[in-house]
């Protein structure tokens, strides 16, 4: 999967030694896990650089998450987009929820096995969640209506961006009515823009600012 990194490397060329090593770790462990615990669609895992880690650094695209700030990944399943993020940004926090346990023992192990110590892995839900985050992220979870209840109120008020703290959305497709639907003002930010590859086209980061 050497030429897998490349993908990496070609949108986000400033990463570390230790960083891309991190990221090249990511397809063995996975393939190793997902062997035993289903957390990537068996087809998916060949497309792991492409469909689960760039896509998770879309959100990196429209932002640099900066030292200290708390971001809760939401639905993270076997740690997307929250482990790809989490490698990229070493000095923020990120903890990362699941409601299905053996997802989570997956990600512990993944984060573990990285050395990655700006991660946190609950077995939890996020209505349950009683912190406070400069950033909620997710990937697709439901749609946003129903999402956003579980989230709504665990938002820090101080911003240390220049845009407000808010929900970074990872989702595809025509969201036009799903953005009506949650009466949510929505901005779209379509990852076409960002990079080349065919599954991006009609992908999207969705930011809530709250």
């Amino acid at each position: 999967m050497e030429s897998s990194l490349e993908i990496i490397k070609k949108y986000f060329p400033d990463i570390t030694a230790e960083q891309e090593n991190q990221f090249k770790m990511l397809y063995p462990l996975y393939q190793e896990w997902n062997a035993q615990i289903n957390v990537i669609s068996r087809k998916d895992i060949d497309e792991l650089y492409i469909r689960h880690i760039l896509h998770s650094l879309g959100i990196a695209k429209f932002i640099s998450f900066k030292e200290g700030e708390n971001v809760l990944d939401v639905g993270t399943g076997g740690g997307f987009p929250g482990i790809p993020l989490a490698i990229l940004f070493p000095k923020t926090k990120f903890h990362l929820i699941d409601s299905i346990g053996k997802k989570i023992k997956v990600v512990r192990e993944v984060a573990q096995a990285l050395g990655l110590k700006n991660v946190e892995a609950s077995h939890i839900r996020a209505e349950q969640v009683d912190e406070k985050f400069n950033f909620v992220v997710s990937r697709a979870v439901t749609r946003l209506a129903d999402f956003y209840p579980w989230v709504r109120g665990k938002f820090k008020k101080d911003s240390k961006q220049a845009i407000p703290n808010g929900i970074l959305y990872l989702k595809g497709g025509d969201l036009t009515e799903e953005i009506k639907e949650s009466k949510l003002k929505a901005e779209l930010y379509p990852l076409s823009e960002y990079f080349d590859e065919e599954f991006f086209d009609t992908k999207y980061v969705v930011y809530i600012p709250q």
